[in-house]
């Protein structure tokens, strides 16, 4: 029911539009030409949208009508093979009132690579379209040395693996309870050099840039939880889970945005694609608006019948708590009424290293102890 986009290859063409925030400032400005390198030399050619460097927007690249005709032409162009966006961001919603999904059905199926602020994009296009998405890097995130995922990321675009890991390590930032980084708070992950870098002359930022590699400081940790009872009882490392379905979701502040708009499809698609596997993580919240936020995706129906759920690593990482609500019984006693098992902390979202999901395609996911493994089908 759901159409998977074609595979690309060396020679095709890649298209980079800014649907919400756009490479016009650094460290962006110069993450998109060393990607632009990277990809390149990969043997793919690039087609760059007037809006991938634009910054007269109002909190978004340039005007929304004008980048929603962008993106629309870019879906829509033949002589385009696949979309990465140009960055995250905080106001895509303004951009896909914009964008007719309806229209898009008639065009053919191409991948769309974006995470955070393009959920926008993704959720409807999974939901409404029918067309298979790709939750990963944007475009700055291909602007370093290429890690495993960049290099999966790409699998997926090329279509030479169906089954993928997490990661054992990954970079864990100093608390940040109540936002992530300044000027980009949906898109903090591809960010990473130092500040002071950019004062220094441009071919020595290049240079840094081209040998950058992610700063590795954490071991990642999974915990599961079964919840057949209507409880979450936390699985020990030796305890398998192990559920089927179609993988949907993307960042909680778009998500519980979009909830009761007409781009909010959920019980009509679901009508159709059962067990559903939820893939879902946040950037800034507290684990209050955490809670709240699952709390009105749960209320408006969205998760019944619900197959499992693949919770990301929450791009502030805030350990401490909230007159006693944590990052843990923010999702668990919301979620554990469900039934269906709880993955947390997966490699999925704003701490890198993050791991591609293609969103809207039947997936066997499995975690023991700290291993996850995604296999397509």
């Amino acid at each position: 029911m759901i159409k998977r986009p074609k595979s690309i290859a060396p020679g095709s063409v890649i298209g980079i539009t800014a649907p919400s925030f756009g490479a016009a400032t650094e460290p962006y400005s110069y993450l998109i030409d060393v990607a632009i390198e990277n990809i390149t030399r990969r043997g793919y050619k690039i087609l760059e949208g007037k809006t991938a460097r634009l910054g007269d927007g109002i909190g978004i690249s340039t005007d929304p009508k004008v980048a929603a005709c962008e993106l629309t032409e870019f879906y829509k162009r033949g002589d385009i093979d696949a979309i990465i966006s140009a960055g995250g961001g905080e106001l895509m919603n303004e951009t896909i009132t914009y964008v007719d999904f309806e229209e898009l059905k008639s065009a053919e199926p191409k991948w769309f690579v974006g995470y955070s602020d393009n959920t926008n994009f993704i959720f409807p296009l999974v939901t409404i379209t029918g067309v298979q998405g790709i939750y990963g890097p944007c475009i700055s995130g291909y602007g370093k040395v290429w890690e495993q995922t960049e290099e999966d990321a790409f699998a997926l675009l090329e279509g030479t693996k169906d089954c993928f890991s997490g990661y054992d390590m990954f970079v864990k930032e100093p608390e940040k309870a109540d936002e992530c980084e300044e000027g980009n708070s949906q898109d903090s992950s591809d960010e990473e050099p130092e500040e002071d870098l950019f004062s220094k002359p441009r071919e020595e930022i290049f240079k840094v840039l081209r040998e950058y590699r992610y700063e590795l400081n954490e071991k990642k940790v999974l915990t599961s939880f079964s919840c057949e009872s209507g409880k979450a009882v936390k699985l020990s490392d030796t305890d398998k889970v192990n559920v089927s379905g179609i993988l949907l979701g993307g960042c909680l502040e778009v998500l519980e945005n979009l909830v009761g708009t007409r781009f909010d499809r959920v019980k009509e698609f679901k009508k159709d694609n059962k067990d559903i596997i939820w893939v879902l993580e946040k950037c800034e919240m507290n684990p209050m608006s955490y809670r709240r936020s699952l709390w009105n995706l749960r209320e408006a129906g969205w998760f019944d019948g619900a197959a499992g759920f693949i919770i990301g690593r929450p791009g502030n990482f805030f350990d401490g708590d909230m007159m006693g609500v944590d990052r843990f019984n923010a999702v668990t006693d919301i979620l554990a009424p469900i039934g269906a098992p709880i993955i947390m902390d997966a490699d999925i979202g704003h701490v890198n290293p993050m791991l591609p999901i293609i969103m809207g395609a039947d997936a066997d996911v499995t975690a023991i102890g700290n291993d996850l493994n995604i296999r397509y089908l």
